[in-house]
């Protein structure tokens, strides 16, 4: 597998991401200007991520110009032929204006810029992100924005309670899910979601900004971890079940 990281005029966090990726998790990377118009070269076991950092200056509104960035559709038809995309800060406000992902991302409830260690706990294992996590365990995962406050009318949040969509909520070093470790104000603590297939998924806090020893932080290895892992099971999943077709034509 191999992964596409877009670069948008104004992002920050590119290169960080692809340090991870590249030379802590040996991973392929294709860096991808917003203005490319194919994803021909991937298909549906790579992935695509939208970087933090401040898209267009964050004008208008986090995300609201990338959205209509030429990669932008590409991104959409290839998240709804079933290949993964996964945003992180921006990346999510980006993934929620486009509709790939439910909701939408508020000013901070202190009206303030944010930047500070907080602490997350998967919900459940049934994410690509999230299923060799612990649930209920604390992970210590930096954030740093404006508009992170997570927000949906109430139809929206009890389907993602019905569909088990909640992937990550912000909680205390103990795990508790308070109102203490809950900093941007975010509705019901939540720092992660992803949709109904479970192939697009996005997060406010900063994974590749928690995954080196010299940090001092790896929680956020775990995640990527954890990720590959289930990208590369499902890889070998798809080729045993053609291997096994072929052998009965």
């Amino acid at each position: 597998m191999k992964f596409g990281v877009v670069v948008f005029p104004g992002s920050n966090c590119d290169k960080d991401l692809m340090h991870v990726l590249e030379n802590v998790l040996q991973q392929e990377v294709v860096p991808l200007w917003h203005k490319s118009k194919s994803l021909s070269d991937f298909d549906i076991k790579d992935c695509i991520m939208l970087p933090g950092g401040f898209s267009y200056g964050d004008y208008l509104r986090a995300g609201a110009i990338a959205r209509f960035s030429p990669i932008m559709s590409s991104v959409v038809e290839f998240a709804n032929g079933g290949g993964y995309v996964w945003g992180i800060c921006n990346g999510f406000q980006i993934l929620c204006e486009t509709g790939l992902l439910p909701g939408a991302l508020l000013r901070n409830v202190n009206q303030q810029f944010i930047c500070r260690n907080t602490y997350i706990t998967p919900i459940s294992n049934d994410s690509p992100i999230t299923n060799q996590l612990m649930v209920g365990s604390a992970y210590k995962i930096p954030i740093a924005h404006a508009e992170g406050r997570y927000y949906a009318d109430e139809k929206t949040v009890n389907n993602l309670q019905l569909n088990k969509q909640i992937i990550f909520q912000y909680c205390d070093e103990y795990g508790n899910i308070n109102e203490t470790g809950n900093h941007n104000g975010s509705l019901l603590n939540i720092a992660g979601i992803c949709n109904k297939n479970r192939n697009v998924f996005g997060m406010m806090p900063h994974p590749e900004r928690a995954s080196e020893d010299m940090l001092g932080n790896t929680d956020g290895k775990l995640l990527f971890e954890s990720f590959i892992s289930f990208a590369e099971a499902r890889e070998t999943s798809v080729e045993g079940s053609w291997l096994r077709a072929e052998s009965n034509t």
